[in-house]
């Protein structure tokens, strides 16, 4: 992360927590545009999540799911599923008068991953959202994320009442101690809000242990 990414990341930190939403347009002031990635496998909630918390209403490419998709997509992993991301999602969120988030949520079946690396440019963080139900569907954003030097936190979208604890889930993903695990309700605009809290504090503490480092 480079410099102007900690001074971004401090200043975000300064700004917790978010405001409640906003109507009117992004104003003069606001000059630090910070871009974060929602990833996940298919039907997670990264789009609820996006819609949730954004102050705007949210750009989507929600097509609905046809027999075109059969034997390349598996919707069996969320039955009901009538419609997919078939691009990015986008939302926006105002921290500070200076401070505004960017959200983008990547299409989550595997014959779009190869958006994922194009999402990544510029991004200051991520948020990988799983369903305990299919751990392994995050596997690969974790893998991408840390192949590009992204940083990045957990978030554990709860569906039913969980059968694993937090640490459970940490040692099945192999999750270094430092990356934050946390549980959220994706269709909640306060749970959905803190996921973003706990990734801007991350990025906070992971500036600040980068200037310590060149003291």
């Amino acid at each position: 992360m480079d410099s102007s990414s900690s001074d971004r990341a401090g200043s975000a930190a300064g700004g917790l927590p978010l405001r409640t939403p906003i109507r009117t347009p992004l104003g003069a002031a606001a000059d630090n545009g910070m871009k974060i990635v929602v990833l996940g496998g298919f039907g997670v909630g990264k789009t609820t999540l996006v819609g949730a918390v954004s102050e705007i209403r949210p750009l989507n490419t929600e097509e609905t799911m046809t027999r075109a998709g059969l034997g390349i997509d598996d919707p069996s992993a969320a039955p009901g599923k009538r419609s997919t991301t078939v691009a990015f999602d986008f939302g926006r969120i105002t921290l500070s008068e200076r401070n505004v988030l960017y959200l983008f949520g990547a299409p989550g079946q595997e014959r779009f991953w190869f958006l994922w690396d194009r999402l990544f440019h510029g991004a200051l963080g991520a948020v990988v959202l799983l369903d305990t139900r299919r751990l392994a569907d995050s596997w690969y954003a974790i893998d991408r994320l840390e192949h590009h030097g992204t940083p990045f936190i957990v978030a554990r979208n709860i569906f039913e009442e969980p059968v694993h604890t937090l640490d459970q889930v940490r040692r099945a993903l192999d999750l270094p101690a430092h990356v934050p695990l946390v549980d959220c309700d994706a269709r909640d605009r306060g749970s959905s809000k803190q996921v973003l809290v706990e990734l801007v504090r991350h990025l906070h503490t992971l500036a600040e242990a980068e200037q310590e480092s060149h003291q």
